[in-house]
C-alpha cells in the first residue's frame, strides 16, 4: 500500500511542520519565522536551515519491502541514507550515488522488526508515495527533546547521517528530537522564537566553537537571557561546551578560557546543567575529519561518553 502524505507524517520524525512541494513531503525543523531570518542573515544558515538533517522514518513492520520517491532539492556535503533494522545498520545509500529524483528501495529480513530511516544530513530530501507491503505500526514517543547547535550538531563530519552524535545518542535514549543544529551557527538570540504548539520536555544547547575569539560574553548572556525567556527556567537545559578542536593550535589557550566562560554564563541559571565538551572526544586529529569536526570514530566516541555524562545529569 502507498501511504498518503497525511499518513506518511505519522512516521516521520524529527519535523516542527510539513510542507508540500509538487506531490512531495518536506519536512521543516525551523518554524517559518526562523527560516525567514536565516534567508536574511547568513546564506549559509539559509542553505542548512533547509537541509533534512537526518531526519528519520520510525516504524515497526513485517513488511518484506519498502520503498519511496525521493527529490534532492539542495545538497553540500554528500552522506547518505541508512536503514537500520533493530538498531542495526542493513543498508545505505550514499547521496553521491544518486541522481536528483528517484526512488529508494529497502528490503527488510522476515519476521517483525523496529524500523528506522534515517535521511541526508546535509541534503534536503523531498519524499512521497512512500510504499510497505503489510502493515505497520508507528512509535510512541514519550519526551521531546530540543537540541540547538552547530554543524557538529548537525551532523557534519562523519559523512553517514545515522552517525552524527545526536542520531547516536538517541539509539539508546529514543527521544523525539527536533534538531535546530545548523552548520556555521553561533549564539545568536535573533534565532531564538517561541514555536506555537511546541513545548520540549528539555533543551539540549552545544555550541560556541564558531565565535570563541569573541572578546566579551555578550552574546552568549543574551542567548541564555532569550532561551529562558522562550521556555521559562522550568524547563531543563544541558549545555554542552564545546569539544576540542585542532586546527589552530596557537589559539587553544584563547579557546579553553572561552569554555570557562560558558560555564560561568549558565551558572547562573538553576535548570541548566554543565557538560564539558573538552571531556567527550580525544584530542587528538584520529578523531577528526578536519580538526574541527568529529569523524566517524570521532561520533561514536563523543556519542558514548555523552550518554554517561546525560545519565549522571
Amino acid at each position: 500500500m502507498i501511504l498518503s502524505n497525511e499518513e506518511l507524517k505519522k512516521i516521520y520524525f524529527g519535523a516542527y511542520e510539513f510542507e508540500e512541494k509538487d506531490g512531495y513531503l518536506k519536512a521543516n525543523q525551523y518554524s517559518k519565522p526562523q527560516m525567514d531570518y536565516f534567508n536574511s542573515a547568513f546564506e549559509m544558515w539559509a542553505e542548512r536551515c533547509d537541509a533534512s538533517t537526518a531526519k528519520t522514518l520510525e516504524f515497526t513492520t513485517d513488511a518484506s519491502e519498502v520503498s519511496f520517491d525521493y527529490k534532492i532539492i539542495w545538497k553540500c556535503s554528500e552522506d547518505t541514507v541508512d536503514l537500520y533494522v533493530d538498531g542495526l545498520c542493513h543498508k545505505i545509500f550514499y547521496i553521491k550515488d544518486m541522481g536528483e529524483e528517484g526512488s529508494l528501495k529497502f528490503e527488510l529480513p522476515e519476521g517483525t522488526h523496529k524500523i528506522v530511516i534515517y535521511l541526508a544530513v546535509d541534503a534536503t530530501m523531498l519524499i512521497k508515495n512512500f510504499s510497505i507491503d503489510s502493515s505497520y505500526e508507528a512509535p510512541v514517543k514519550k519526551t521531546k527533546v530540543l537540541w540547538l547547535g552547530d554543524s557538529i550538531t548537525q551532523g557534519y563530519g562523519s559523512l553517514r547521517s545515522s552517525e552524527s552524535y545526536v542520531s547516536i545518542v538517541n539509539r539508546t535514549f529514543d527521544y523525539d528530537i527536533l534538531n535546530q543544529g545548523i552548520g556555521g551557527y553561533i549564539y545568536d538570540s535573533k534565532s531564538l522564537m517561541k514555536m506555537p504548539g511546541y513545548t520540549p520536555d528539555f533543551i539540549v544547547v552545544s555550541m560556541g566553537t564558531n565565535q570563541y575569539g569573541d572578546e566579551n560574553m555578550n552574546a552568549v548572556e543574551e542567548y541564555y537571557k532569550v532561551l529562558t525567556g522562550i521556555y521559562g527556567t522550568e524547563i531543563p537545559i544541558i549545555c554542552i561546551t564545546p569539544i576540542w578542536r585542532g586546527d589552530n593550535i596557537e589559539a587553544l589557550p584563547v579557546f579553553y578560557k572561552f569554555c570557562e566562560n560558558i560555564k560561568a554564563v549558565v551558572s547562573k541559571y538553576p535548570n541548566i546543567k554543565v557538560i564539558d565538551g573538552l571531556t567527550l572526544v580525544p584530542h587528538l586529529e584520529e578523531y577528526y575529519t578536519d580538526n574541527l569536526h568529529p569523524n566517524l570514530l570521532g561520533t561514536e566516541t563523543y556519542a558514548a561518553n555523552l550518554v554517561k555524562a546525560m545519565r549522571d545529569l
